[in-house]
C-alpha cells in the first residue's frame, strides 16, 4: 500500500477498505484485483493529465501563432468543453457505492455550501485561466511550460497549511529546485520571443504565469479540502459534478468578460484572417477545449483518488514534454538557461518521487508487521 497523507481522506478510506478485505480473508486474488483496479484508474488519470495538458498547451500557442489575438476567447476554450462530461454524471448516478465496513454515514452538505463552493472555484478558475492565457501569449511555450513547474512548490506550500501535508527534507529540496528552475528563466538573455514582443510584455507574461501557477496550486489544495470537508463523498459522480459546475461557472464569467470587453466583435475578422483558414480556426478552438477537459478529468480524478500534491506532481511530470514539442513544431531554441531550468525541474520532481518511494517502503513494512500480529492473534484465539 502507498503512503497516506493526513490530507488524503478519500485515499484513507480506500486503504481501510483494502485492509478490511485482506483481514477478512481476501489476501489472495481479491486484494490483488482491488490493487490492480486502483492502479488502472490512476494510470488512466495520469495519461489524461499528461496528454491533455501537452496538447492543449501546444494548440493554445498555435492559436496565437496563426493570428489569434483574443485573450478572452483563448481563455474560454480552457473551460467551455465541460458538456462532454455530462454523460459521465448520468452513468455514475445509476451506479451504487459499495458498502463500507465500520463507516459512519455522514450527512450530506447543504445546497448553499455546495453552490458557494462551486461559485468560488469557478470564479477563481476563470481568473487563473486568464493569467495563464496572458503568459502563453507573451512567452515562448517552452519558457511558459518550465515556469508552470513552480505550481508544485505553491501547491505543497498551501497543502501544508490547508491539508496537513508533511514537508520532509526531500520535499523541501524538491520545492527549492522547482523554484530556482522558474526563477532562472527571468535572467535569460533576449530570446526569439522577446525579438517579437517587447521586454515589458515578456515580464508581464512571466509575472502572470507565476501568479497563475500560485493560483493553480491553491485551487488544487482547496479542491482536496473540499472533497474532505464539504462534499464528503466517495463516488466518481461527485468528481464529474465538480468538473462540470466549476467549468460552467468559469465559462459564464469568461463570457461576460468577452462581451464586456468588446472582443466578441472581432471574432469573425479573426476567424477570416487565421493563417490556416476558418476550418482550422474552429478545429483549434474545439480540440483545445476538449484537451483541457481531458486534463481536468485527470487532475480532479487524481485529487479524488490520491491527493492534490500528487496530482500536481504528475502535471509537473509533463514539464519536459512541451519544450521538446515546441522545438519540433515551433522551432523554438533550447538555450543553456532553458536546459538548466529543465534539468532542475526534473531533479526536483525526482526528489519528490523518491520521498514517496521511501514512504511506500515504510508503509509496506508496517503493513506486513500488522498482518503478522493479526495472524498471531487469530491463531491464539482459534487455539
Amino acid at each position: 500500500m502507498r503512503k497516506v497523507d493526513q490530507e488524503d481522506a478519500t485515499s484513507t478510506n480506500y486503504e481501510d477498505r483494502s485492509s478490511s478485505e485482506i483481514q477478512d480473508g481476501g489476501r489472495g486474488s481479491s486484494s490483488r484485483v482491488v490493487q490492480y483496479k486502483w492502479w488502472m484508474q490512476i494510470s488512466a488519470f495520469i495519461i489524461f493529465v499528461l496528454s491533455g495538458q501537452s496538447v492543449a498547451t501546444m494548440l493554445g500557442r498555435l492559436y496565437f501563432n496563426n493570428g489569434g489575438n483574443s485573450k478572452w476567447m483563448a481563455t474560454l476554450v480552457q473551460t467551455a468543453g465541460f458538456p462532454i462530461t455530462f454523460p459521465f454524471i448520468f452513468f455514475f448516478s445509476s451506479s451504487k457505492t459499495p458498502p463500507q465496513n465500520h463507516q459512519i454515514t455522514t450527512t450530506k452538505p447543504s445546497w448553499i455550501s455546495i453552490v458557494a463552493l462551486y461559485m468560488f472555484l469557478g470564479v477563481f478558475m476563470a481568473a487563473d485561466c486568464m493569467l495563464y492565457t496572458i503568459g502563453l501569449e507573451f512567452l515562448p511555450v517552452s519558457t511558459y511550460s518550465l515556469i508552470c513547474a513552480s505550481q508544485l512548490a505553491f501547491n505543497a506550500f498551501f497543502s501544508h497549511f490547508l491539508n496537513g501535508q508533511k514537508i520532509t527534507p526531500l520535499i523541501t529540496n524538491s520545492l527549492v529546485l522547482l523554484s530556482f528552475s522558474s526563477t532562472l528563466l527571468v535572467f535569460q538573455s533576449d530570446s526569439e520571443q522577446t525579438a517579437k514582443t517587447s521586454k515589458s510584455k515578456y515580464v508581464i507574461g512571466f509575472v502572470c504565469t507565476v501568479a497563475a501557477s500560485a493560483g493553480y496550486g491553491l485551487m488544487l489544495s482547496v479542491t482536496q479540502l473540499s472533497f474532505q470537508k464539504v462534499l464528503k463523498s466517495e463516488t466518481y459522480k461527485v468528481v464529474f459534478e465538480m468538473i462540470v459546475y466549476q467549468n460552467l461557472i468559469a465559462s459564464v464569467v469568461i463570457l461576460v468578460g468577452l462581451f464586456a470587453s468588446g472582443e466578441w466583435k472581432g471574432i469573425r475578422v479573426e476567424m477570416e484572417g487565421f493563417e490556416s483558414g476558418k476550418v482550422s480556426y474552429l478545429m483549434n478552438l474545439v480540440w483545445t477545449a476538449i484537451s483541457w477537459q481531458v486534463f481536468s478529468l485527470g487532475y480532479v480524478g487524481l485529487i479524488f483518488k490520491v491527493s492534490s500534491l500528487f496530482s500536481n506532481v504528475i502535471s509537473t511530470l509533463g514539464v519536459p514534454i512541451v519544450p521538446v514539442l515546441a522545438v519540433v513544431f515551433f522551432h523554438e531554441k533550447m538555450n543553456g538557461v532553458k536546459v538548466i531550468a529543465m534539468l532542475l525541474a526534473i531533479w526536483g520532481f525526482t526528489s519528490y518521487i523518491y520521498q514517496h518511494y521511501l514512504d511506500d517502503l515504510k508503509e509496506k513494512a508496517e503493513t506486513r508487521t500488522e498482518n503478522r500480529e493479526v495472524d498471531l492473534t487469530e491463531t491464539r484465539i482459534s487455539q
